[in-house]
């Protein structure tokens, strides 16, 4: 879905500058997930400026993001880390250095994409650009064509927009993308032939996410897996290299009419695959963004984060399922109180969610899976 939030183009969209910026330095230090939720940015930010250099200061495993939306950003500046950013192991000792090299690129405007700006404004700053843009925590700190308050109830995506409809950024969509390259599409066509699945009746189950605390149990998904199989759906898991434990827990749960594809995947090609198959059932974690980007429709179960926030905007094609709590979202990696987020969404839930993408009624029973304590 496409909505047009700005319709006027000024002459100089940030901060009603003389001249328009031709080296723009974009600070997003964060994983996958949470660089596809600012593609819709981004897009705007080309569009507005298509001859400005863009670069992306961020962790160094965004390498293969920039050169996806090669269209959006040109090259990667990577962010060593500091102690209060958990998403990589912080090198401070290399920050002078990083912070040299930033200054000696004459930046002439840094935005600051990274959050409420209340840790992330001072590396912003540290950038040496003539001038800054971006959220800051504070209301009293908010300043008209280059400073935004943080929009804390906004969904992800919309937050990065409103930051350009704040710029004066026209944006003409909030809609996130995964653009697939001819060799993602054959990969993704060889990966299902090697498996020997068939797409249009096959459903992706993936159960990891970073966090444990963001997954919904094993169990659980495994009981859905046996009653979408009783229906004569094939059932392929996806995952990381670092999920394969978890998703061989799974696929001998399914049996052996269940693939694992955990590890044997590069991402274009997953993507690829995941556009082609009759739906994805996932956790709230970085695949759901990606089944956004393609079109893929999905069901995700979101434990711990916070779903108003990443959930996927189109809720048409995407489900989400996520029972409420005070505690929410939530801080620990491992929950501490047995988990009642996730434990309070059940397999008929899951099930009846998925039955009705799929457009499937009165289908069996999800049966209890028996898990062996040899």
């Amino acid at each position: 879905m496409s909505t047009v939030i700005d319709t006027a183009t000024p002459a100089d969209p940030i901060a009603g500058a003389s001249a328009s910026p031709h080296a723009i330095a974009v600070f997003r230090a964060l994983q996958l997930g949470d660089l596809l939720c600012s593609v819709p940015a981004l897009r705007a930010l080309r569009q507005a400026y298509p001859d400005a250099h863009v670069t992306l200061v961020g962790l160094p495993n965004a390498a293969p993001f920039v050169e996806r939306f090669g269209d959006y950003v040109d090259e990667l500046m990577v962010f060593p880390g500091i102690a209060a950013f958990p998403e990589q192991a912080a090198r401070e000792d290399e920050l002078p250095a990083f912070y040299a090299r930033a200054r000696a690129r004459h930046f002439d405007l840094a935005i600051q994409l990274h959050g409420s700006g209340r840790q992330s404004n001072a590396i912003v700053e540290g950038l040496g650009s003539t001038r800054w843009a971006g959220f800051v925590p504070d209301a009293c700190q908010a300043r008209a064509g280059c400073r935004m308050l943080w929009p804390d109830g906004l969904p992800e995506p919309l937050r990065y927009t409103a930051l350009m409809h704040h710029l004066g950024v026209r944006v003409d969509s909030h809609d996130l993308e995964f653009p697939l390259t001819a060799a993602d599409r054959i990969a993704g066509q060889a990966l299902a032939r090697q498996a020997g699945l068939r797409p249009a009746q096959t459903i992706l189950m993936h159960p990891g996410a970073r966090l444990p605390s963001r997954r919904w149990p094993v169990e659980r998904y495994a009981a859905v897996g046996r009653a979408l199989q009783a229906q004569g759906w094939r059932v392929a898991i996806t995952g990381s290299s670092d999920e394969a434990a978890l998703a061989a827990t799974l696929r001998a749960a399914l049996g052996s009419d269940a693939v694992d594809l955990s590890g044997r995947t590069q991402l274009g090609a997953l993507a690829a695959l995941m556009r082609d198959c009759a739906l994805l059932v996932c956790n709230d974690t970085g695949v759901s963004h990606i089944a956004a980007g393609v079109g893929a429709p999905s069901v995700v179960i979101a434990c711990g984060s916070d779903a108003a926030r990443w959930a996927p905007l189109d809720r048409t094609r995407h489900k989400v399922l996520f029972h409420d709590l005070p505690c929410r979202p939530c801080a620990h990696r491992v929950c501490p109180i047995g988990h009642p987020c996730a434990t309070a969404v059940g397999v008929e839930d899951v099930l009846a969610a998925v039955q009705a993408k799929l457009g499937i009624c009165d289908a069996p029973k999800p049966q209890p899976v028996t898990w062996s304590t040899s």
